[in-house]
């Protein structure tokens, strides 16, 4: 089963897709969520009430991937360089593991600030 979403914060409204993983399926199943925004140069990350432990964690990612973030129960947007990312690459505080990927503009979310309220749900 294909596991779309609609990520929305302020003006902002961009489509997405969960992958197959475990830690995904739990983000699934605890849709819908609503959580107050962080930002960390070009990512957002959120508190979700996910607990899990990373079973192919990485420590660079790819613009437009979304990631989850065990040390801060996190759901983490990627659209651009962190403040740690070197010339090639998108890294996370630590390491995440993918849960799935943005199907619209990553850049969108350079119009979102810390502590907006922002919505993940599904589309049926």
């Amino acid at each position: 089963m294909e596991k779309k979403i609609k990520i929305k914060a302020g003006k902002v409204e961009v489509l997405a897709q969960l992958n197959d993983s475990k830690i995904a399926g739990l983000i699934w199943e605890a849709l819908p969520i609503s959580a107050s925004t962080n930002t960390w140069g070009d990512e957002i990350y959120f508190s979700i009430p996910v607990t899990a432990k990373l079973e192919n964690p990485i420590e660079a990612v790819e613009k437009g991937d979304l990631g989850y973030w065990p040390e801060g129960k996190s759901f983490c947007i990627f659209f651009g360089p962190t403040p740690i990312s070197s010339k090639d690459e998108i890294k996370p505080a630590s390491s995440v593991e993918i849960v799935g990927k943005l199907s619209g503009n990553p850049e969108k979310f350079k119009k979102v600030e810390s502590g907006e309220t922002i919505i993940l749900e599904k589309l049926l």
